[in-house]
C-alpha cells in the first residue's frame, strides 16, 4: 500500500503536494485519495517533543503530585482530581476539591468540611501536557507562554508572577493550590487560605511560599530536592518553583502517551481494524475533525466556541448571581472569544468521561453526535449528569432552566454542521477507540507511588 512520507520538520505534507495531487485527479482515484489522505496524518511522537527530566527530580514530583501536604487542609492531593482511574480527570461532570471524601462516582460533601460550591469545570486530562508544543493550559489558556513578560508566561498574576519556571506546565501546577474550591480551602480554615483570601501568594510570606516552607520542613523531601536539584543541596532555599517543575517532570513522564494502536499505525508498525480505518478517514477527510484536532496530540491548541451546555455554578465571582462562563473571553475581553474554549486533546478520549467544558454529555457517542450539529442539538439538550448532592449551593441546572445564555452560547458557533450516520459514528468511534494508549489505562508509566514522605494517606 502507497504511504507518503513526512518530513520530519513538519506534522503535515506541504500544501502543493496536496494541490498536485487533487490536480492529479485524486478523488477519482480511490488508491491515489487514501495515499492524499495519510500524508496529511500527523508524524509520530518523540522524544525531542518533550523536555528531558532526571530519574531524580521525576521520582521526586510524583510523591509531591499524590501527596496531601501540598493543600490547604492537607486533605487533597493534585492525583485526587486527575486520577488515572478516571483518564486523569476524577470521573465527574463537575467535582469537589477541597471539602469532598472519596473518588469518582462515589465522591461526597464533607459534613465536617463543607464545600461551597462545584469546581466550575470539568476537571480536564492530563495526557502529554509536558509536550514542548503545549503553549497555554486550562481551558480559557490563561496561563500561557509569553516571552515579553519578565517570568516567560502570562498569568492572571500579571507582573507579580514569580520566575524559574521549567515550561509553562510547571506554571499552571501553581495555581490550583491557591484556589479554595481546588486545593487552598476556604476563608480561614488554614495559614494557606487566609494568606489567599488576604491576596498574599508572592514573596517570602506569600501562600506559596508557605507550602514550600512545608515541604522542606520533611526531612525525606529536603534530601529528594537536594539530589534533584544541586543548587539546593549547595544552599539555595527550596523555592515552590521547585516544587512546580518537579511535579511537571513527573507529568510529562506519567502522562506521556504515545503508545496507542494509532500511534504504531502512525510509525508503520500496525495497521488499524478495517471500522477504525474507515473512521479516521472520515477525521481526516469529509468530517473536518482534523481542523482543529490535529497534529500529533489531537489538538490545534486554538479556542473556538463549539456550543457546549453549560451547567453548574459558572466561571465568576463569589458576588456575582448569574452562572456563566464565557470561556477565553474572561481572558482575552474580546467579544469573538466569547464561549469560546480551548480544544482538547482526543489522546485517550475514551477514558475521559464526562464530555465538555462543564461535563453536560457523559457518553462519547452521545456527544459527537452533539458535536457534529451544537446549534440544533443544544435547543434538544436534556440534562445530564454526574453531579453529586451539593446542598445550599447555586442550582445546577439553572442555566438551562432560564434558557438565558443558551441561544447566544448557540450563536456563538461558526463551524459548520457535519451529518453522521449510524455507521459513521460507529466507525468515528472505533477511529477514537484506536487512540486509547493501553499504559495509560493501565494507571500510567510509574503508577501511584506506596507513600507519601508526609504521611499523609493517599487517594487509590
Amino acid at each position: 500500500m502507497l504511504r507518503l512520507k513526512k518530513p520530519a520538520s513538519s506534522p503535515f505534507h506541504d500544501t502543493s503536494m496536496a494541490l498536485i495531487l487533487t490536480f492529479l485527479g485524486a478523488a477519482a482515484c480511490p488508491s491515489t485519495a487514501l495515499a492524499f489522505e495519510k500524508a496529511l496524518l500527523p508524524a509520530p511522537i518523540q522524544d525531542v517533543d518533550y523536555l528531558p527530566a532526571t530519574k531524580a527530580e521525576v521520582a521526586l514530583g510524583q510523591l509531591l503530585f499524590w501527596d496531601k501536604i501540598l493543600s490547604g487542609n492537607q486533605s487533597i492531593s493534585c492525583g485526587t482530581c486527575h486520577h488515572p482511574r478516571f483518564g486523569t480527570g476524577d470521573g465527574l461532570s463537575l467535582g469537589f476539591g477541597d471539602g469532598g471524601i472519596g473518588l469518582g462516582a462515589e465522591r461526597v460533601a464533607d459534613p465536617e468540611n463543607y464545600p461551597e460550591q462545584r469546581v466550575p469545570r470539568n476537571s480536564p486530562a492530563l495526557y502529554n501536557t509536558g509536550a514542548l508544543e503545549y503553549t497555554a493550559l486550562f481551558a480559557d489558556g490563561r496561563v500561557e507562554t509569553d516571552r515579553l513578560r519578565p517570568a516567560g508566561i502570562r498569568s492572571p498574576l500579571e507582573e507579580e508572577m514569580m520566575s524559574g519556571f521549567a515550561s509553562v506546565l510547571s506554571a499552571q501546577t501553581m495555581f490550583p493550590v491557591l484556589s479554595p474550591d481546588e486545593m487552598a480551602g476556604h476563608y480561614e480554615e488554614n495559614d494557606i487560605s487566609t494568606l489567599v483570601r488576604q491576596g498574599r501568594l508572592t514573596g517570602p510570606s506569600g501562600a506559596w511560599a508557605k507550602i514550600a516552607a512545608r515541604v522542606a520542613n520533611i526531612p525525606e523531601y529536603q534530601n529528594l530536592f537536594e539530589a534533584a536539584y544541586p543548587d539546593i543541596k549547595a544552599g539555595r532555599a527550596l523555592d515552590f518553583t521547585d516544587i512546580s517543575n518537579a511535579v511537571a517532570a513527573f507529568m510529562t513522564v506519567e502522562f506521556r502517551s504515545d503508545s496507542a494502536p494509532f500511534d504504531a499505525y502512525l510509525r508503520g508498525t500496525a495497521e488499524l481494524a478495517p471500522a477504525a480505518q474507515r473512521g479516521m478517514e472520515f477525521f481526516y477527510g469529509q468530517g473536518g475533525c482534523s481542523n482543529c484536532h490535529a497534529g500529533p496530540f489531537m489538538t490545534d491548541h486554538d479556542f473556538h466556541a463549539m456550543g457546549t451546555p453549560q451547567l453548574g455554578p459558572g466561571k465568576g465571582e463569589r458576588f456575582e448571581r448569574h452562572q456563566r462562563d464565557i470561556g477565553r473571553m474572561r481572558v482575552t475581553n474580546k467579544p469573538e472569544d466569547m464561549f469560546a474554549f480551548r480544544t482538547p486533546s482526543l489522546r485517550n478520549v475514551t477514558l475521559t468521561a464526562p464530555y465538555g467544558h462543564a461535563g453536560g454529555h457523559l457518553d462519547l457517542g452521545d456527544f459527537l453526535k452533539f458535536h457534529a450539529d451544537p446549534k440544533q442539538q443544544l435547543r434538544r439538550y436534556e440534562p445530564q449528569g454526574l453531579l453529586p448532592p451539593l446542598q445550599d449551593s447555586k442550582d445546577d441546572w439553572g442555566p438551562l432552566k432560564n434558557g438565558q445564555d443558551f441561544p447566544a452560547i448557540a450563536a456563538a458557533v461558526t463551524a459548520p454542521a457535519v451529518t453522521l450516520s449510524a455507521q459513521t459514528l460507529d466507525e468515528l468511534l472505533a477511529f477514537l477507540g484506536s487512540l486509547e494508549d493501553p499504559i495509560a489505562k493501565a494507571g500510567g508509566a510509574m503508577g501511584i507511588p506506596a507513600h507519601a514522605p508526609s504521611g499523609l494517606a493517599i487517594d487509590r
